[in-house]
Formats: structure tokens, C-alpha cells, sequence
């Protein structure tokens, strides 16, 4: 038997399974029958039409109230303003700026970023590598970063990653992007939600609502900000 979602969503509003039955039970029944319980029974064993049992009753209301609980969470989140790192950070180098230009977009969901940076790590040693903006934003305190406490670098557990030295080479699929690394046209980066497709050749347009920013840092030899926006779906 199926039932819709506003059928499942009504029984949320029955305290229990008595209430339930009770909204079957007509003023007509009460008057022939003279028993509350009994018109209960007649209406649980179907002579009113088909109803749930007990246990479907309990485990469709446990569905309703999760599911109620669950959007009510979804609005609250994105109606409550997004602390961000950025806030009151003094900025002068430009991909710093960049980066929290980006910062609140990132947080909200309304676009994804990819930054691409070549630069030297901690070692002296050259890397490059592609990072999701906003993932990077979920799993890390971005605070040192805007205050420059740290400096933000690829490594192995983003999008992609390479080491010139040793010639380390990873790729991992993200939060937000797919990586594609077979295409005959190079790297591409495919988002999850809408499924389209971030190029990152810079000879070529980024994709359909992307961009492609190239920064000039003082900080980094080599920085891009490719931006993608999400519509909704």
C-alpha cells in the first residue's frame, strides 16, 4: 500500500493511536454503538474503511516528526547569519581579499570555488594543486589563514596535488566536485549537485555559471579562483 508524503506529514498531529482512530470515529457511531472503545475496534479492524495498524502508525508518525524535525533544522541553519573568519581581519594581500570575497557564498552553498596555487612549501620544495573553497571552509579554521598565523597550500587530500620534487601526484574526488582525470582534454572537475563541468584549462572558458579569476599575491607565485554558481534545483 503507498502512501503520500501529506498523508505521512497528517500524522504528525495524533499524539497516539487512539487519537488516530478516534478521528475515524463518526458522532453517528457513538450514538448506535454507546462505546468510544468498541467504535475504536470497529474502525482498527477495517469496518470503516482501510487504516494502519499500530505498528504502521508508529513507525509512519517516527518518519513524519524526523522528517519535520529535519527541514526545521535545514531553514534554521541557512536563516541564521554565517560566522566567518574574515570578519574584522585587516587584508592587504589580494588573494586574502579574494578569499573572503568568497567567504559567505562558500559557507551559505549559493556558489562553490576551486583555487588553484602553485607555490614552494615548508620544505623549499614546489607544489601545486587544486582545493574546494568550501569544503576546506567546513573541516578547517580558516582564522590563522586571514590573519596570516598560516599559509594556505594544496596536499595530498585535495581535489588535486602534486609535488615537483618527488613527484608525488594525487586526485580525490570532493564534497562538492567530482574529479574527472581521464579526459582526452585534461583535468576536469564536475559538481556534484548540477552535474557541470569546471574546466580548468586556461585556454578554454571555465565551464558553463564559472569563472575564472587569476590573482596576483604577493604572497603565492601562482594563484586562480575558479568560482561556480549553484542554481537551484
Amino acid at each position: 500500500m503507498e502512501y503520500s508524503a501529506l498523508f505521512y506529514s497528517s500524522l504528525s498531529k495524533f499524539k497516539a493511536y487512539e487519537d488516530y482512530l478516534d478521528s475515524k470515529v463518526t458522532a453517528v457511531d457513538l450514538f448506535y454503538l454507546q462505546s468510544r472503545e468498541l467504535a475504536r475496534k470497529l474502525v482498527e479492524h477495517g469496518h470503516k474503511g482501510t487504516v494502519l495498524s499500530r505498528e504502521e502508525f508508529e513507525e509512519r508518525k517516527a518518519a513524519a516528526e524526523g522528517a519535520e524535525t529535519e527541514q526545521s533544522n535545514t531553514f534554521y541553519s541557512r536563516s541564521r547569519p554565517v560566522t566567518l573568519a574574515s570578519t574584522g581581519k585587516e587584508l592587504k594581500d589580494n588573494f586574502l581579499k579574494a578569499l573572503a570575497e568568497r567567504e559567505e557564498a562558500n559557507r551559505s552553498g549559493k556558489s562553490t570555488s576551486v583555487i588553484f596555487i602553485r607555490d614552494s612549501n615548508t620544505l623549499g620544495q614546489e607544489v601545486s594543486g587544486y582545493i574546494d573553497y568550501a569544503q576546506r571552509l567546513k573541516t578547517q579554521d580558516f582564522e590563522p589563514y586571514f590573519s596570516r598565523k598560516k599559509k594556505l597550500m594544496p596536499g595530498p587530500s585535495d581535489l588535486c596535488y602534486y609535488n615537483w620534487k618527488t613527484q608525488v601526484s594525487t586526485s580525490n574526488s570532493s564534497t562538492n566536485f567530482q574529479v574527472i582525470y581521464d579526459d582526452p582534454n585534461g583535468i576536469l572537475f564536475q559538481h556534484k549537485k548540477d552535474k557541470k563541468i569546471l574546466n580548468v584549462d586556461p585556454l578554454v572558458p571555465p565551464g558553463e555559471d564559472s569563472t575564472r579569476t587569476l590573482i596576483q599575491s604577493d604572497l603565492y607565485t601562482h594563484v586562480v579562483i575558479l568560482d561556480h554558481s549553484i542554481r537551484s534545483i
